[in-house]
């Protein structure tokens, strides 16, 4: 059974994010794999500070609820990470897993000496993100670093699902298709995976 680990990166417990990756985990489930979930504000994590403690061993010397999520990311064959858009990129929640997880970037570039662009990425990742505005160039900067966040992982970025002119939670509500798309994906990536 494969192992998909679902991040929920909006501040709103019942946010459109939060609405859209309920759906993806649910169709995972439904295809077979075993979805562990994650909400980033329910937990106590530090920004990275830079400290480098992890060029000695590739994990974060940092002690919060960092330890435990980067064991789950090592552990999972799939990623689904949901984030809203504040200023052209992912929140604050968000952001500082993704700064965390500079000990991994430091564990397989500087430890094991990885090659850039020598390695196979086996496993997936789905991004999900809505934006109030819609705006031509919304989802711009996220997609960079949303990317390069998978990259990190050993992951890549296998579907990106992005939805304009959401802003009030349960805006999404209003339009069915968009959580049937969600669905349908999470189920997609299960399928994907388990094909592996």
């Amino acid at each position: 059974m494969k192992r998909i680990l679902g991040i929920y990166g909006s501040p709103r417990r019942k946010g459109n994010t939060t609405l859209l990756l309920q759906k993806a985990a649910q169709g995972a489930r439904d295809a077979g794999a075993k979805v562990e979930e994650i909400v980033l504000r329910d937990l106590k994590m530090s920004p990275c500070l830079e400290i480098y403690g992890c060029k000695e061993t590739g994990r974060c010397v940092i002690k919060d609820d960092f330890q435990r999520v980067y064991d789950q990311l090592l552990r999972c064959d799939g990623l689904m990470l949901a984030s809203p858009i504040f200023f052209y990129t992912v929140s604050a929640h968000t952001k500082i897993l993704m700064d965390r997880c500079q000990s991994l970037w430091v564990k397989r570039y500087w430890l094991e000496k990885t090659p850039f662009g020598k390695r196979e990425l086996t496993k997936k990742g789905l991004f999900i993100s809505v934006g109030a505005t819609k705006g031509k160039r919304l989802f711009e900067g996220v997609g960079l670093t949303v990317r390069y966040f998978f990259d990190a992982l050993d992951m890549e970025l296998w579907r990106s699902l992005l939805y304009r002119g959401l802003d009030f939670e349960g805006d999404v509500l209003k339009h069915p298709d968009y959580l049937e798309e969600a669905y349908n994906s999470g189920k997609a990536m299960a399928q994907t995976l388990a094909s592996k």
